[in-house]
């Protein structure tokens, strides 16, 4: 599962764009006039302008108006990712996971993911807590992954309220509560995951047969 939703994500983060009409280029790259959508793009990114740069790098890593080229994509997606755009330094993690058109590195990859996590990227949050939760490109810690996971689920995602849910539920990299685990299956069943519909209804029906047999044990005391 973890490699299909690497590359789900990362064809995603390829192949967006930013739907921003003042962006140069925009509304050429709309119309289908590649050709001065290239152009509009590298004038913009050549004056700093990090949207645009994210634009032209993807327009090179699909071939768009010209040739497909990689390492040129790779060139661009960089230097968005130091103007700290969070999308670029999110694909960038995904390509050196991969191996692709960068040297393969899972501690470069998570270097990636949490630049672009702290700027609230919530692909990148949930892509850094399974490298956390994995050990993968970074030492395993069950805390940092719970901490990402749940950045992610407090902006809607609902794989991770399911994950943070499980590790409430469980005392995993957070101390055991049970109430917030319910909380956060609920927020994932609203969703439409039904599996996490069954674990709130299972965990809320024991959580009240506990309390209640609290109360009727404290009642013959």
């Amino acid at each position: 599962m973890r490699t299909g939703m690497m590359l789900a994500l990362l064809l995603a983060a390829l192949t967006a764009r930013a739907a921003a009409p003042e962006v140069p280029g925009w509304r050429d790259y709309q119309a289908g006039r590649l050709a001065a959508a290239r152009i509009a793009f590298w004038q913009a990114a050549e004056n700093g302008d990090r949207v645009a740069t994210f634009d032209l790098a993807m327009m090179d890593w699909k071939g768009e108006g010209g040739a497909a080229d990689k390492a040129r994509a790779v060139y661009w997606l960089k230097r968005a990712a130091a103007l700290e755009l969070a999308q670029a330094q999110h694909a960038l993690g995904l390509l050196a996971e991969r191996g692709d058109g960068v040297p393969k590195s899972l501690a470069e990859a998570t270097r990636w993911f949490l630049l672009s996590a702290r700027q609230g990227y919530l692909p990148a949050q949930i892509d850094l807590g399974t490298q956390y939760f994995l050990g993968r490109g970074a030492a395993q810690d069950d805390r940092l992954a719970a901490y990402w996971y749940e950045e992610a689920a407090k902006q809607g995602d609902a794989g991770a309220q399911y994950l943070i849910a499980s590790m409430y539920e469980h005392g995993q990299g957070v101390k055991r509560d049970i109430p917030a685990a319910i909380r956060w299956y609920g927020r994932a069943a609203a969703q439409g995951d039904v599996g996490a519909r069954a674990k709130a209804l299972d965990l809320a029906k024991r959580e009240s047969a506990g309390r209640a047999q609290s109360a009727s044990s404290g009642s013959f005391r």
